[in-house]
């Protein structure tokens, strides 16, 4: 692929796991000499300046919402990744996988992969529908479909994906940045005042329904009823109206004092390592859960509901419930503070456990090699 680069597409760079895998896999292509170009819809996020730090050139549309700016944005899109001399672009999530289907005539020579990353269905309402129905429609129109998990890609079959155009590359984690950070969790402690002798349940997700935070929270309520030594950490930004609403329930449930939300935070590897256990209390819509596998990178014991691949990233070293069951996740947190307590070694078994099936250099190798087989294709 001499003087020709792949294009990597999103709609922003915002904190999140799917903008976290982005940055991860640009860097990395970087590191291995691959000409990379990270191409941005909206303005600059969260993640911009990693990139920039990196040698990783990044481009704006700078477009704002709206249909009926789509055609001037396709324009300028198609004049750019033609001018990048892209020979492969690589959309991440539904509206650029989009974009770049409708661009495809215009784009002689070059290959279209798509990224696949959440297991969502109807769960948004009507919008959510008919973007899924169009994605669907256009994904033929593909090189490549690339699903970060097993759940993801069984379920975009099921919508209608072609099936022989989807491969597996599960997540990596930088397990340099993620590991067992005491100092940090001193820190972190320190600044919420939380005393040595309490014990820190972490629920990290963003303020989404499909995270589920009052399934967690009434948890809480269960687990508080039993134990005077928890704190219940929730770490993640969202919508402002939506962080009332489960300050307000948390409040109602009277656990209140025992809560604390503390918006996003980038010391995320000091915040897992406080925590005696790190709960996934998601609804639906998780394919592979970054926040699991960071958290046990951090050597930190899960208890986790039974969406996506979270049961398999956990494995024999965590606890498994069922969604929407609050009883059944407060047993599984239960069963995760017993253990956590009482097995010296676990938290070495943990990390080793991703260490060995989810390095960020797994990934890297592995997207590289789909990338570049894509576009090598005749």
């Amino acid at each position: 692929m001499e003087n020709e680069r792949i294009a990597i597409f999103a709609s922003a760079l915002n904190r999140g796991g799917a903008e976290r895998q982005l940055v991860a896999l640009a860097k990395g292509l970087k590191r291995l000499g691959k000409e990379v170009a990270v191409v941005i819809y909206y303005d600059r996020g969260a993640f911009d300046q990693e990139l920039i730090d990196a040698g990783v050139d990044i481009f704006y549309l700078r477009k704002k919402l709206g249909v009926w700016r789509l055609p001037l944005a396709l324009i300028r899109l198609a004049k750019l990744l033609r001018s990048l001399n892209a020979r492969a672009i690589y959309s991440f999530l539904d509206a650029p996988n989009i974009m770049t289907a409708l661009l495809k005539p215009f784009l002689k020579n070059t290959r279209l992969i798509w990224s696949i990353r959440a297991t969502v269905n109807n769960e948004y309402g009507l919008l959510s529908r008919i973007v899924g129905k169009i994605e669907a429609s256009l994904s033929p129109s593909s090189d490549l479909i690339i699903a970060n998990s097993n759940a993801g890609k069984a379920l975009y079959i099921q919508k209608g994906f072609p099936k022989d155009k989807i491969i597996v590359i599960e997540n990596g984690i930088d397990t340099d940045r993620f590991n067992y950070d005491e100092a940090g969790a001193k820190r972190f402690r320190s600044e919420f005042n939380i005393k040595d002798s309490e014990r820190i349940v972490l629920l990290a997700a963003r303020l989404d329904i499909m995270k589920d935070h009052p399934n967690f929270l009434k948890a809480c309520v269960i687990l508080n009823q039993t134990h005077n030594d928890l704190r219940f950490i929730c770490v993640g930004g969202g919508d402002q109206s939506y962080l009332d609403e489960l300050i307000a329930l948390s409040r109602t449930l009277k656990i209140a004092d025992k809560t604390i939300f503390t918006g996003p935070r980038d010391d995320m590897a000091a915040v897992c390592s406080s925590a005696a256990v790190s709960a996934s209390a998601s609804a639906f819509g998780e394919g592979f859960s970054n926040t699991i596998a960071e958290s046990m990178a951090c050597g930190t014991i899960c208890a986790v509901t039974d969406v996506g691949d979270s049961a398999k990233i956990v494995g024999d070293l965590g606890f498994i419930a069922p969604p929407k069951e609050p009883k059944a996740l407060a047993e599984a947190i239960e069963k995760a503070l017993i253990r956590s307590r009482n097995d010296p070694n676990l938290r070495a078994k943990i990390r080793a456990s991703i260490v060995d099936r989810f390095s960020l250099d797994k990934m890297i190798s592995g997207s590289e090699e789909a990338l570049l087989g894509a576009a090598l294709r005749d």
